[in-house]
């Protein structure tokens, strides 16, 4: 069954160049020229993921992933910003508001495509048959089936990005992690981004999950690990 991609542009012309390159990749593709739009249409029936503009007619791009975030039917939708805003601090405050990756416009289509596809990978590689159930460590536990995180038996909502983090390092205790690796692991190899973006999705964790912030420890020059 083909992946269902929600995409949020205003600009009709930019939307059917998109719409056409997932089609021919053989997606299943909706265009809303609309927040209001796209968020009622992803409500009624949650998309495999969600390409959004940030520069919208009446709610912003930035307030249509926040209410996508906050509402249990799309919290773990992955949602990817497609913008001409490309200053950083712009990305920031996309990736911390929960976006699961980041494209500027002009795109490139090839780059597009495989920036999806290792998004939705990502997403079914963590639901695969004959994976764990469950990870848990400390007072961290990570549902794979569910796509829940609970520390101190309180329910954490994270993005999909922040879980696949999460998840890398809590698979190898002590491990240190590069940001490339990091980057490889959440992403895929075919997509670059940037260390700045890891950093990011790491402050954005920290700060989901309080008191047990301290277990995720900063190697200096290097990366991360998870406290043994």
């Amino acid at each position: 069954m083909a992946h269902k991609i929600a995409i949020i542009e205003d600009e009709q012309d930019i939307g059917r160049l998109i719409a056409y390159n997932l089609q021919n990749e053989g997606f299943d593709t909706a265009v809303f020229t609309s927040g209001e739009e796209g968020i009622a249409a992803a409500l009624a029936e949650p998309p495999d993921l969600v390409l959004l503009d940030w520069m919208l007619p009446g709610l912003s791009g930035l307030e249509v992933c926040r209410r996508l975030r906050s509402d249990r039917r799309t919290e773990n939708v992955p949602v990817v910003f497609l913008t001409a805003k490309g200053e950083e601090a712009d990305i920031v405050s996309g990736l911390r508001e929960g976006a699961d990756d980041y494209i500027t416009k002009p795109f490139s289509p090839r780059v597009l495509i495989a920036r999806v596809h290792a998004v939705l990978r990502r997403r079914t590689d963590s639901a695969e048959p004959g994976a764990e159930d469950i990870v848990a460590y400390r007072n961290i536990a990570v549902d794979l089936k569910k796509h829940e995180v609970t520390c101190d038996q309180q329910r954490v909502e994270l993005t999909h990005t922040e879980f696949e983090l999460l998840l890398t390092l809590m698979r190898r205790p002590g491990w240190v992690f590069t940001r490339d690796h990091l980057v490889n692991s959440i992403r895929g190899e075919d997509v670059f981004v940037n260390d700045r973006t890891v950093d990011v999705h790491v402050a954005g964790l920290r700060k989901k999950l309080g008191s047990a912030a301290d277990l995720i420890e900063t190697v200096r020059g290097v990366g991360y690990r998870f406290k043994e």
